[in-house]
């Protein structure tokens, strides 16, 4: 088949239009940030801390609806034994942004953090920061390679290119804007983002739907006419299964650096609020066309499109059931108008991950646990290196592996069982210490891990209640594999377990060190006895500003923070009578 000249050409038009709004928030904002002192480096990850309700609603919704959001919503409506019953994305992400609005969001941008690992290094300190900093860089690095490798799919559906040349390209444009401009240029892009794929889908979506081929979806919701109804059904013996998978979407989508990037640039606290539930709504907004679409894939005759008689599932081509409802159903124009803006906004859904991963790593583990005195110019320069490397790194993954999605699938679990229990204890609950969140990371990953995972064909080693044989026949090849779906409610099992011995081991640490019964030089993690050590982010090594007035209930103003100042206050730290050379000045004041 020739390159579709006209596909090419409306993608070349999407694509420049982004690399241009991502070249020019970058030039517009260049001096943002500079008049009042804050560092480049900062103004970077959070953009000043001045973004507006309009440009912060589009870009905290782009957190989740991106290419892999719009895709899958429309493929789990069109499986047979799926159908909308199992398409909780967007109701899930929607609820996580709520709980994220109404319980996170105000304690971490009132206290002025500038990405999600912060109180864990104030609490736990830099090692166990280290630590969490692992399923945190693997979540985001795996997301983008999955999302790339879901565009390089849908680039060769429709101007038929080579998929890795697509990959590349889309990597270097997302990889190119975000050196360029950091979080302005992430957030201006999240608009034109959202705006191509409403525009995208809703034009095709009344052209996909009146073509002959295609049934009224009003009956094939309810009747079988060409596969199951694509309303779907939830078997008693699922539910169990379902209700987990869905909490892992309405928690584990909370302990995101991509969600907190947005929280924390938000203008305030409660405008920070405020942009997760305006998101939620946009969340559930943008989920319709694909719904739509997916129900349209469900009730067309493929035999009587250019497709060809063997409908998507039976060539195991479900999961690009959306570019091939949008060029088989659709007029070519509408098609590639469509696919042009879906694939740039796909393409423009990889940035934030990859300026996310490099954030944590310039802050958390360059500067915070190695280099505390590292100028604003140098942590800039680790930022640039680490969004090539990073962003190199979600491409050759993109290109080079087959189980992209088990890996993000794995990833995603193990942010929701060992970081989200985590946040909870560092926010919300007093007395926990780095013993207990060394062991609640241990028992989250051993129980999650035990579970095992189907897509990477990793085995179980524990067999949870309820769990089953399953057979997958694969369609094309019909190679029969035999897997074991565990159908108990593990993930979050696990998630209470490590939340539960987080709090229990951090309670026993304290008691054996407290009543004697440990002498203090067992306490190697410096997190009981000698808890304002070197080790423990305190006031020492996160306040190197003399004048900034060290209180917890001190307002954050809009734009903040000469290096690392006022980021952190650590109330303890300050409270015992220890002075350090950096902070003598302060505690005189």
């Amino acid at each position: 088949m020739a390159i579709h000249v006209e596909g090419l050409v409306a993608i070349v038009i999407f694509y420049l239009l982004i690399l241009f709004v991502g070249i020019w928030a970058a030039w517009k904002n260049k001096n943002s940030g500079v008049e009042e002192g804050t560092d480049r480096s900062e103004t970077i990850m959070v953009g000043g801390r001045d973004i507006g309700l309009f440009v912060g609603g589009f870009t905290m919704t782009a957190t989740w609806v991106g290419g892999g959001y719009i895709n899958g919503t429309a493929e789990n409506v069109y499986l047979p034994g799926y159908g909308l019953a199992w398409a909780q994305a967007p109701f899930g992400y929607a609820l996580s942004l709520v709980v994220g609005g109404l319980f996170f969001a105000k304690p971490m941008r009132s206290r002025g953090y500038v990405t999600m690992l912060d109180p864990f290094q104030q609490l736990y300190g830099k090692r166990m920061g280290g630590l969490l900093f692992i399923p945190a860089l693997m979540g985001e690095i795996f997301w983008s390679a999955a999302i790339l490798s879901a565009l390089g799919a849908t680039l060769s559906v429709i101007v038929d290119i080579n998929i890795n040349m697509s990959v590349i390209i889309s990597a270097l444009i997302a990889i190119f804007y975000t050196l360029v401009g950091g979080l302005y240029s992430v957030a201006y892009t999240d608009v034109v983002q959202l705006f191509c794929i409403f525009l995208g889908l809703w034009v095709s979506v009344p052209f996909a739907l009146s073509n002959p081929a295609v049934s009224d979806i009003g009956v094939t919701a309810v009747k079988e006419v060409y596969q199951a109804p694509w309303l779907g059904n939830i078997e008693t013996s699922d539910i169990w299964m379902w209700l987990d998978n869905f909490c892992l979407l309405m928690l584990g989508g909370i302990p995101w650096q991509v969600y907190f990037q947005r929280v924390l640039s938000a203008s305030s606290a409660t405008y920070a609020q405020v942009l997760s539930f305006l998101a939620a709504f946009g969340c559930l907004v943008m989920a319709v066309p694909s719904v739509l679409i997916g129900a349209v894939g469900a009730s067309t005759a493929w035999n009587q499109t250019s497709y060809g008689p063997i409908p998507p599932m039976m060539k195991d081509e479900s999961d690009m059931i959306l570019p091939i409802v949008l060029q088989h159903l659709c007029p070519p124009y509408i098609s590639f108008f469509g696919l042009g803006a879906v694939s740039a906004a796909v393409m423009s859904s990889a940035d934030s991950s990859i300026l996310s991963a490099s954030s944590m790593f310039a802050r958390n583990i360059y500067q915070l646990a190695f280099r505390q005195s590292a100028s604003d110019r140098e942590i800039v320069w680790v930022m640039r290196i680490t969004i090539f490397v990073f962003g190199a790194l979600a491409m050759a993954m993109a290109l080079l592996t087959g189980t992209v999605y088990g890996l993000w699938y794995l990833s995603s679990d193990l942010v929701y069982v060992i970081i989200f229990p985590q946040l909870i204890s560092v926010l919300f609950v007093k007395g926990t210490n780095t013993y207990g969140s060394v062991a609640g990371y241990i028992f989250g990953l051993l129980l999650r891990i035990g579970g095992g995972e189907p897509y990477l064909k990793l085995p179980p080693f524990i067999y949870y209640p309820g769990w089953t044989q399953e057979k997958k026949v694969h369609q094309l090849t019909k190679k029969v594999e035999y897997f074991i779906l565990q159908k108990f409610p593990f993930k979050t099992v696990s998630m209470l377990a490590s939340f539960l011995s987080n709090v229990a081991f951090s309670h026993l640490a304290k008691y054996l060190f407290e009543s004697g019964t440990l002498s203090p030089k067992y306490d190697f993690l410096d997190s009981v006895i000698s808890k304002h050590s070197q080790e423990i982010m305190d006031k020492t090594t996160l306040v190197s500003n003399d004048n900034i007035i060290l209180s917890e209930l001190a307002p954050v103003k809009p734009r903040l923070s000469t290096t690392l100042a006022g980021t952190f206050t650590n109330k303890e730290a300050l409270s015992d009578g220890e002075s350090s050379p950096d902070s003598s000045n302060n505690e005189n004041e």
